[in-house]
């Protein structure tokens, strides 16, 4: 049985977003990917409704808080949740993520519980994994 709670991972690195996309689908969601947030507002754009987007910092032709700013401008993605996954750990930088709309962050090195973690914080169904079949 295939989760319909979905989630988008924006990193321009395919290692981060498979590590991030296999962390969401064992919690149970469905896992599409993003290179940059040039690619992930395209996804909004044309109707993907994902409850969580992990977003990196640093990335090529819209970076992350350049995202969390464009996403947070439109009414109709009020509801989705926006969780920075980065390197960038000065406080002034955390701080900046979260004054722009971000939801969470999270520092890297991380692990599936520390999303997890951060999901129950703010309240995200977290689905559960699927049943073997």
């Amino acid at each position: 049985m295939e989760t319909n709670i979905c989630s988008l991972v924006v990193d321009d690195s395919r290692v981060i977003r498979t590590i991030v996309g296999r962390a969401l689908k064992e919690l149970g969601f469905k896992a599409e990917e993003a290179g940059n947030g040039r690619e992930a507002l395209e996804h909004l754009q044309k109707g993907l409704s994902p409850a969580i987007v992990m977003i990196d910092w640093n990335m090529p032709e819209l970076n992350g808080l350049e995202l969390v700013q464009a996403v947070r401008t439109n009414a109709a993605w009020n509801d989705v949740r926006l969780i920075m996954i980065t390197s960038e750990n000065e406080l002034e930088r955390v701080q900046t993520a979260l004054d722009a709309g971000a939801d969470e962050y999270i520092m890297k090195p991380f692990t599936k519980e520390m999303i997890q973690d951060k999901l129950n914080l703010l309240g995200v169904p977290i689905p559960g994994p699927a049943p073997a079949i």
